[in-house]
């Protein structure tokens, strides 16, 4: 009979938060301790709760990362953004439809050069991780080079990462159309080569209805059939003028949430984003269908497409997440897409919480993806994913957080004052994979 080896525990010290349920509809949402300890196993957590309580576990040779004075948090999910628009990130356009002719499209011209794909997905990762975000929803392009460029990188640095090829075969320039067959068969390729490859995962992408034919579309749904813990992911109701040509392209769908359905793409793991222009209607068949949205309010403020209505979508009990959307998205950062879907609400007569922000950005986007247990909190055996959050990182953020009288207060200045400079450190599958340059 084998013995297993002792435990080898990595401890960090510090304040702690994470979730256990949406703080806009729990008393009890979360887990706070003030004086933290994290502790790791391997690649997983360990425990994490009060130091007092958990200190005594430890072998009198632990090394302890002395954190205290910052808040140790799962790091950020964020639900939608494109790898290939890096590059052309605050580009000036007058709308959705004439910033992708002007730079999206000429932009991923260049991925079919594995060389360039690779230089870009190594920046794009960094700055990610940077930023505090350790596991995104990603596009990529046409380009099958585009995938595996992404994912050899997202692999070497260990990261738990969701992409897929984009598939689009009409209204786009012939330099980048696919065929519905060939775009197809191309997505399943990288299904088998990538779909639960260490910490890889597919999504099925078709850019947007406009871009795929209903021979497309159709067999994208059958893809997704054949491959069920595969993600979907896509755009919807992003835009009015999109909308409308939408509308004009399939006369026959009752609405723009309707084309996806009728080829069987909605379902759990389904990830839509914007949702701005949704229906009553649209919203309770999103909730019915276990499909989730990707609130997007950096760029849908910078496009001019819309603002999210929170209060709409919570009482269809919609699952919701942030998200960035670079490139028309404006920053990496989860902070600021925070603060931008807090204006977002208040413009539309909601208020959020900054509970709940951060809730949206760790648990709530887990849960959204389906990936409660494995990403998204501190619960025993999930992944150990985490940052740490230096309330301290800059004068005004200091200033501001010295004069804090609860929770509540710290995360909001943290929201609307915070950027890349607050993310002290990054950890990934436990490893370190960014560490703020000293001052």
């Amino acid at each position: 009979m084998s013995i297993a080896p002792p435990v080898r525990l990595r401890a960090y010290r510090a304040s702690l938060l994470h979730f256990h349920a949406d703080p806009a509809f729990a008393e009890h949402a979360y887990s706070w301790h003030e004086d933290g300890l994290l502790l790791v196993d391997g690649d997983q957590i360990h425990a994490a709760g009060d130091y007092a309580q958990l200190a005594p576990q430890l072998a009198d040779d632990t090394d302890v990362a002395d954190y205290r004075g910052m808040l140790i948090m799962p790091g950020f999910i964020d639900t939608h953004l494109h790898f290939p628009q890096t590059d052309m990130i605050a580009s000036p356009a007058p709308g959705l439809l004439p910033w992708l002719e002007t730079y999206t499209f000429p932009t991923e011209r260049q991925f079919a050069d594995p060389a360039h794909g690779r230089e870009v997905a190594e920046f794009f990762l960094d700055e990610l991780l940077r930023c505090g975000t350790t596991t995104a929803m990603v596009y990529c392009t046409v380009h099958k080079e585009s995938v595996d460029a992404f994912f050899d990188a997202s692999e070497a640095r260990g990261l738990r990462m969701v992409a897929g090829k984009v598939l689009m075969d009409r209204n786009c320039p012939d330099f980048l159309a696919d065929t519905a067959e060939g775009g197809v068969r191309d997505s399943e390729e990288l299904i088998r080569k990538w779909h639960n490859r260490g910490r890889a995962l597919y999504a099925i992408t078709p850019r947007f209805a406009p871009t795929s034919s209903e021979a497309q579309l159709r067999l994208a749904g059958e893809l997704a059939a054949a491959y069920p813990d595969t993600f979907i992911q896509t755009h919807v109701s992003e835009n009015r003028d999109e909308c409308a040509w939408v509308q004009s392209l399939f006369p026959a769908s009752r609405s723009y949430l309707d084309v996806y359905d009728r080829y069987g793409l909605l379902r759990p793991r389904s990830m839509f984003g914007h949702c701005i222009w949704l229906d009553d209607r649209d919203f309770a068949r999103m909730a019915d269908s276990g499909a989730a949205a990707a609130v997007c309010p950096t760029s849908n403020l910078f496009l001019g497409s819309g603002l999210f209505d929170f209060e709409r979508a919570d009482a269809a009990q919609v699952a919701l997440s942030l998200a960035s959307d670079v490139g028309a998205g404006t920053s990496f950062s989860m902070f600021h897409t925070m603060n931008e879907a807090y204006k977002v609400a208040r413009m539309k007569g909601s208020y959020l919480q900054a509970a709940r922000m951060f809730y949206l950005a760790t648990l709530g986007a887990a849960r959204s993806m389906r990936l409660e247990g494995t990403i998204g909190n501190f619960a025993a055996g999930t992944e150990a994913d985490f940052i740490v959050v230096d309330p301290k990182a800059t004068p005004l953020l200091a200033r501001r957080s010295a004069e804090c009288n609860n929770l509540e207060e710290l995360l909001f200045a943290l929201a609307l004052l915070g950027d890349d400079r607050a993310i002290c450190a990054t950890y990934a599958g436990g490893r370190l994979v960014h560490q703020r340059a000293a001052a």
